[in-house]
C-alpha cells in the first residue's frame, strides 16, 4: 500500500517541535500519537505502532513535546503539553480532509491528550497506551478527576503488570466515566507492554497494539 510521508516542523507556543505524518491515500481515519515521558516520537515502540496503523489503512501523525525536542529530561507542564497537542491535531486535520481524527498517547502523552480534551480540544475519541492513573506504589494519588466530564469514546489499553494502574484499579474509573469508556487488558504486559518470557523487539510490541486500536476506531 503506497504511503504518503512527511516530516515537518510544528510551531507550538513560542517554540517548534518535530512531527511526522504518514498515511495511505485512501485512509479511513487518522490517529495523532504522542510519546510518553521517557522517550520521543521516534522510539521504536511508537514507530512500530504507527507503521501497523498505516498498514491497517489509518493515517498517523507523531510529534515531540517541547521538552523532548529541547533535550530536557523532565516533561512539560500541562499548559505547554496541551498547546503541543492542539497544534498537532490542527496539523493532522489539515492533512486528512475531514477524516475522523483520534488522539492517542503513550502514558504521559495520553494523559495530556485527555486534559486537552477536557479543556475543549475536539477529537473523535481518546486512546490510552498505558494510562498513568497514579504513580507506582501510590494508588491514593489518582489522576482521574478530569476524565469524568468526557463523553467521547475512550479505549484504555493496559498491561496487567503495569504499576501505574493494576487490574481492578481502572475498571471503577471506566464505570464512573460511563459506557463510552472501555478497558482492555494486555495479559502479562508491563508499562511498556513487554510480557515476561516473551522477548520481542519494541517495534514488534508496538505493532501488536495496533489491532485493538484499529478495531476500536472502526466501531
Amino acid at each position: 500500500m503506497p504511503l504518503e510521508h512527511e516530516q515537518f516542523t510544528l510551531p507550538t507556543g513560542d517554540t517548534e517541535v518535530t512531527a511526522a505524518f504518514a498515511g495511505p491515500a485512501d485512509a479511513t481515519a487518522a490517529v495523532v500519537v504522542a510519546h510518553g515521558a521517557g522517550a520521543g516520537m521516534d522510539h521504536p515502540f511508537l514507530t512500530g505502532f504507527t507503521d501497523a496503523l498505516n498498514d491497517g489503512g489509518v493515517a498517523t501523525l507523531r510529534f515531540n513535546f517541547p521538552y523532548r525536542e529541547a533535550g530536557r529530561k523532565f516533561p512539560d507542564r500541562p499548559p505547554a503539553a496541551i498547546a503541543a497537542w492542539r497544534a498537532a491535531m490542527e496539523a493532522a486535520a489539515a492533512r486528512t480532509a475531514g477524516l475522523p481524527l483520534w488522539a492517542c498517547g503513550k502514558s504521559f502523552g495520553g494523559r495530556m491528550a485527555s486534559m486537552a480534551v477536557a479543556e475543549g480540544m475536539t477529537t473523535a475519541g481518546l486512546i490510552f497506551l498505558g494510562y498513568p492513573l497514579h504513580p507506582p506504589g501510590k494508588p491514593e494519588k489518582l489522576r482521574d478527576e478530569h476524565l469524568y466530564g468526557l463523553s467521547l469514546p475512550m479505549l484504555f489499553l493496559q498491561g496487567t503488570r503495569d504499576p501505574f494502574a493494576l487490574p481492578g484499579e481502572l475498571e471503577p474509573v471506566a464505570e464512573r466515566i460511563g459506557p463510552n469508556a472501555v478497558v482492555q487488558w494486555i495479559d502479562g504486559g508491563n508499562h511498556s507492554f513487554e510480557v515476561r518470557g516473551n522477548k520481542r523487539a519494541p517495534e514488534v510490541v508496538g505493532a501488536g497494539m495496533a489491532k485493538p486500536v484499529l478495531e476500536f476506531t472502526m466501531t
